[in-house]
């Protein structure tokens, strides 16, 4: 699921009928299971983003190192890296190589939705207290 298809999903779960505050109340357990299936989903593909990330950045260590076969090459798609690198320049070849820029960026892009699952999880915790506090304040209202 992407993060538009969520916000859109957000967008029309998030509104509260004020005229139904009790339908509202009892469709917060089924709304909360909706999120969490996605949350846990989304959380999982980040931790396989995660360890995509690491592999990749192993890969091109011993890329930019020369260690790699003739055969890891042709599956990397690459040909042989001839300069000879300090230790200390490694680092910065391998943070602004594509392949290294690319997983960066799908695993920042998967944090920010597992990071908005996990608000709209926080906001449907506290939303019986925006409910009570919606009917309390019609009571209020109607003199009750």
């Amino acid at each position: 699921m992407n993060i538009e298809q969520i916000v859109t999903e957000w967008n029309k779960d998030s509104k509260i009928d004020e005229t139904e505050l009790g339908m509202e109340s009892a469709k917060i357990p089924s709304i909360h299971n909706k999120y969490l299936k996605i949350f846990m989903g989304e959380r999982v593909a980040l931790k396989k983003i995660y360890a995509k990330k690491k592999k990749t950045e192993r890969i091109l260590l011993e890329y930019y190192l020369g260690e790699l076969d003739k055969d890891e090459l042709q599956e990397l798609g690459r040909d042989q890296f001839f300069k000879k690198l300090l230790k200390n320049e490694v680092q910065l070849y391998i943070e602004s190589d594509d392949m290294f820029i690319d997983i960066t960026l799908e695993l920042a892009m998967q944090q920010e939705k597992v990071d908005y699952l996990e608000s709209i999880i926080k906001s449907l915790n506290n939303r019986g207290f925006q409910i009570k506090s919606a009917i309390d304040w019609n009571k209020f209202v109607t003199g009750g």
